[in-house]
């Protein structure tokens, strides 16, 4: 039993380190992140290739799979049943419609909108709304929870160390959106998702900030209870 399972945890640590590496990277220097020899690295790409997780290309790189991208559409039923009263409770606390969005290429993809019960004046932000993650508060916060990369947007690298993304007027003239990266694990489900809120000009501010990153770290920690850390 000792040695089934620290395969398994080789493979899962495995995905992680190549789904860090957007360049991709070698056998080689796998078997050395991992501290193994390159034959046992060879049989957990070997593996984790049969089950379409990860992909080696012509050049010799392994590279993640389309076999996460399987495994992520089967998890946003999960993520959007445990977020669901949470984005409530944060479009209460926030008078503000609450989302949660996903990345899905180089777009953000709204995939839950909870609105407040009041009767402000309210966005236009519904499910399935998309825009380019370069965009828009929650396009930047999906960004700010990848690992940084030389020549990004000052933005991105200001919400990656703030913990939250704010933006005014960026999608919607007079819109003021703020967001906050869910932290991933790709060994879990591969899923790059933020959850924030959009109001229009009279949006407080500093209480919104406050509640998303809280609404952030609540749903980390429901997706992978003991890995998740306060932005």
């Amino acid at each position: 039993m000792s040695t089934t399972l620290q395969t398994l945890d080789r493979g899962l640590n495995a995905l992680a380190i190549i789904a860090e590496q957007a360049g991709g990277l070698s056998v080689a220097e796998l078997a050395e992140r991992l501290a193994v020899h390159r034959a046992i690295a060879y049989r957990i790409v070997t593996t984790l290739e049969q089950h379409g997780l990860v992909n080696r290309g012509r050049d010799g790189l392994l590279r993640l799979g389309a076999g996460i991208s399987l495994l992520a559409s089967r998890f946003e039923p999960q993520l959007r049943a445990l977020a669901q009263p949470r984005l409530k409770a944060l479009a209460a606390a926030t008078r503000a419609t609450a989302f949660l969005s996903v990345a899905q290429g180089e777009e953000a993809v709204v995939i839950l909108v909870a609105e407040p019960d009041d009767g402000l004046l309210r966005v236009g932000y519904r499910v399935g709304s998309r825009h380019p993650l370069s965009l828009g508060a929650a396009g930047i916060a999906i960004l700010a929870g990848r690992p940084a990369e030389t020549g990004e947007a000052e933005a991105v690298t200001r919400a990656r160390r703030e913990g939250y993304s704010l933006t005014r007027g960026q999608l919607q003239r007079g819109a003021v959106g703020v967001a906050s990266p869910i932290p991933a694990d790709p060994r879990r489900s591969g899923v790059e998702a933020c959850v924030g809120v959009v109001a229009m000009d009279d949006l407080e501010s500093d209480t919104a900030i406050a509640e998303v990153m809280a609404a952030a770290r609540a749903l980390a920690a429901l997706v992978a209870p003991g890995d998740a850390a306060a932005p």
